[in-house]
């Protein structure tokens, strides 16, 4: 699918209950896992120590911290979606949100998103997305869960 572009809330209500589209695949590094424990000061063995991940972890590598794949969320909607004359967009909710499955160094993550609904509120759109956060090669998502966006348009 290609990338939409959104220049009103009729725009976007055009896309209640349908999918929406999916990103690129994002490779989740070392690095990144790195500086995302350093950012959040969440230094479990399982996601900096490689050696020992390799002897010690059922999945023999580090994994991404859950938090992590969740907080790629805006970057990767960024892909499927411009939504222009925009002043701000606030992450307002996090519905449910399931981790199905970990997320190995150097795995490939995408977005796919639906929208559920898109409310107009006195000028601040409110969209609720079905997001699932594919894992490259697997049947098994990292997670799916439902997430709530809010649009400040100027």
């Amino acid at each position: 699918m290609s990338k939409i572009t959104i220049r009103s809330f009729q725009d976007l209500q055009q896309y209640e209950g349908t999918e929406i589209g999916v990103s690129d695949y994002h490779t989740i590094t070392q690095e990144q896992i790195n500086l995302f424990a350093d950012a959040t000061l969440d230094h479990q063995w399982i996601h900096l120590d490689t050696e020992r991940a390799k002897t010690e972890s059922p999945f023999k590598t580090t994994i991404a911290h859950g938090y992590l794949t969740v907080s790629l969320l805006p970057f990767l909607w960024g892909q499927i979606i411009t939504i222009e004359n925009l002043k701000m967009q606030v992450n307002y909710e996090i519905e449910s949100l399931r981790f199905n499955q970990a997320v190995t160094v150097d795995s490939a993550l995408r977005l796919r998103v639906k929208l559920l609904s898109a409310k107009d509120l006195r000028g601040v759109i409110k969209a609720r997305l079905e997001v699932t956060m594919e894992i490259e090669g697997s049947k098994k998502p990292a997670f799916n869960g439902i997430i709530t966006f809010l649009y400040h348009f100027n």
